[in-house]
């Protein structure tokens, strides 16, 4: 559902109602009744009330999710909230996902960096480390956005991209920043998908999962970890797979699950195993939905 209510308050101070708007802009009456039941409006009829107001279109709208913790984190982003659930899942997930990933930044400097713009570092720490975790809270931020829409390859590659421009990585011409990867590799020992087979596994993937009518968090587990099999990406699977499953919980309204780096061991036990032992991952992962709402409890 769309709120039209900033856009109701552009029309008070000018005086006019939704109606005068169709011969003001030429809009149509069904087009008016859409803003009434706050229906999402066309990208063109967009443009003219934008151009109308002179503003932006967050500045006349808003989306409003049956999600309550998406709503929560949506608001709280938006309204910059200080020390609230937002707060403390762009810290806590930052910190865990990157250093599950071998990040030397510990959870301190991780929230003094989201706090304050600052870090406090005694001896060295490698450039990407900082990189990658400021890339990884604007990360956080592009799944808050797009959380309700269809899980597709250009958000997956968008977050690949987020995470990983700038970097080091970003400096070889072998090393594809948004794009799947050009060589192969082995991860813990095992073979991964080859470059050339990438792109149909995963359209395959993203296919059957996306038919399901009714996704549950063991189907979100089911795709991570076939997500993780494929390895599409040089580097940064990890942290896309687990930003994928925070989107997909979101999306449909379940707890979202946080894999703590202390559970590194079983997580990735979970994840080798995962063709001929599910329970593992699943495990895990519903032990990471449990830290999740203890975090939600913290602000009941």
């Amino acid at each position: 559902m769309i709120s039209y209510k900033k856009l109701e308050d552009k029309l008070k101070e000018r005086g006019i109602t939704r109606s005068d708007l169709t011969m003001l802009l030429g809009i149509s009456s069904r087009t008016i009744a859409k803003i009434g039941r706050g229906e999402k409006l066309s990208r063109i009829v967009m443009e003219k009330l934008c151009g109308f107001f002179s503003c932006t279109v967050e500045e006349l709208c808003r989306e409003i999710s049956n999600n309550p913790i998406l709503q929560t984190l949506r608001d709280e982003k938006d309204a910059k909230i200080s020390g609230g659930l937002y707060h403390e899942l762009q810290v806590r997930m930052t910190y865990n996902s990157n250093h599950i990933e071998g990040s030397r930044l510990t959870e301190d400097q991780t929230r003094l960096i989201f706090e304050t713009n600052t870090l406090d570092v005694s001896g060295s720490m490698p450039v990407d480390d900082i990189l990658e975790t400021v890339h990884h809270f604007r990360a956080i931020d592009y799944v808050i956005d797009c959380a309700d829409d269809v899980l597709s390859e250009e958000i997956i590659k968008k977050l690949h991209f987020i995470l990983k421009h700038d970097t080091k990585d970003s400096t070889l011409d072998w090393f594809a920043v948004g794009d799947y990867k050009k060589r192969p590799n082995v991860v813990g020992g095992h073979e991964t998908t080859p470059p050339r087979n990438v792109p149909s596994r995963m359209k395959a993937l993203l296919e059957n999962y996306n038919a399901k009518s009714n996704v549950t968090i063991h189907d979100i587990i089911a795709f991570h970890a076939a997500f993780e099999q494929i390895h599409p990406f040089q580097d940064g699977n990890g942290r896309v797979g687990r930003l994928i499953a925070l989107k997909e919980c979101l999306r449909h309204s379940i707890v979202p699950f946080l894999i703590e780096d202390c559970k590194k061991a079983f997580y990735y036990r979970g994840l080798y195993q995962w063709n001929t032992e599910r329970g593992w991952l699943t495990d895990t992962c519903l032990d990471g939905q449990d830290t999740f709402k203890r975090l939600l409890a913290i602000f009941e």
